[in-house]
């Protein structure tokens, strides 16, 4: 199979036409996603890790409807601004703990997992603040978020727009 890797210029002119709802065209299949969500929420994990961590996957994969969404879920929970401005270079700032310092490396090692093969130095940071049940649901939480992405993007799903560009 060949895959075609758009250009900068076709990537710009690129349609954010919605192509399929996956909620409607497939509703049972969807709905192990929606109770994984539901599981998270009842987890031990923070609620704004969670955020966090579903923001950092989302903006390694560069879907806006998930950025969206979830920047939106973090304010409303109390996340600051700054965390979300400067989320993408997570490795340089001193605003985030050493656990959600952890989650955020080892989202990246699983959200390019075929770059990365979850090294062993991303492993042993999150397996040092993380007790094994927590590491399983964060790793859940990592490939879920990851799923969404996947059908955000290939379905061209849009995020709701209150205001124009221009």
């Amino acid at each position: 199979m060949t895959v075609h890797v758009a250009t900068p210029g076709e990537a710009a002119a690129k349609t954010h036409i919605a192509r399929l709802n996956p909620y409607l065209a497939h509703a049972k299949l969807v709905a192990p996603l929606i109770a994984l969500e539901e599981q998270f929420k009842a987890s031990s994990l923070e609620p704004l890790l969670i955020e966090l961590v579903k923001m950092r996957a989302s903006q390694i994969n560069g879907c806006a409807f998930c950025l969206h969404m979830h920047s939106k879920d973090a304010r409303a929970m109390g996340e600051r601004e700054e965390r979300l401005h400067l989320l993408n270079a997570w490795e340089e700032s001193s605003y985030y703990t050493p656990r959600e310092r952890a989650a955020l490396g080892w989202t990246e090692a699983l959200t390019l997992v075929a770059q990365t093969h979850a090294p062993d130095a991303a492993y042993a940071e999150v397996a040092a603040h993380f007790e094994p049940e927590e590491l399983v649901q964060l790793t859940l939480l990592i490939n879920t978020i990851n799923a969404w992405n996947r059908l955000a993007i290939g379905f061209r799903m849009a995020h709701p727009r209150a205001w124009s560009a221009g």
